[in-house]
């Protein structure tokens, strides 16, 4: 169980703190929640049960070392069916494997600057799946290395061999 104060990754939400832990009655079902809040967003309040599955550690600077070298390797196999691709995509995000998203997002990554130096438009579902994982596995691996997000951005442009501006914010 962690503690008030920590820094956990949450799901779709990424980095978060743990304000708070209760107890909580919802359909007659007492169980212990933690109050937590996205770093990006101190007004938002998640509450949720400490039993959640989709509640993780930060990783460790040697595995934020490993995964940036996934960026020197191929990613996943591109799936040409732009709903089956979100589909598959969406559901290794869920599933929180750090490395396999990194997989997800490298091929993103490779087939958004392909698609734009070919002057053509990169898939608006593809763009938006690319800025949540991305935002949240960025903001992952700058805290363990010690490091910002746009540093990161940068060294993986660098490693993939990208333009920087391919590599997504928030917007």
């Amino acid at each position: 169980m962690f503690n008030i104060g920590d820094t956990i990754i949450y799901s779709a939400h990424g980095l978060c703190q743990i304000d708070g832990i209760s107890e909580k009655t919802i359909s007659g079902v007492t169980k212990t929640y933690y109050v937590l809040h996205p770093l990006n967003n101190e007004k938002l309040e998640i509450s949720t049960p400490v039993d959640n599955k989709t509640i993780s550690t930060l990783m460790a600077k040697e595995e934020a070392e490993e995964i940036l070298e996934l960026f020197t390797e191929p990613g996943i196999e591109w799936i040409d069916k732009g709903n089956q691709r979100t589909q598959g995509y969406s559901l290794i995000a869920k599933k929180g494997d750090r490395k396999e998203i990194a997989k997800v997002i490298n091929t993103l990554l490779v087939k958004k600057h392909e698609i734009e130096n070919n002057e053509k438009k990169f898939p608006e579902q593809d763009r938006k799946l690319l800025v949540s994982m991305q935002s949240i596995l960025f903001s992952e691996l700058a805290l363990s290395l010690n490091t910002t997000t746009e540093e990161i951005s940068q060294k993986i442009a660098h490693l993939l061999e990208i333009d920087g501006e391919v590599i997504l914010t928030n917007e």
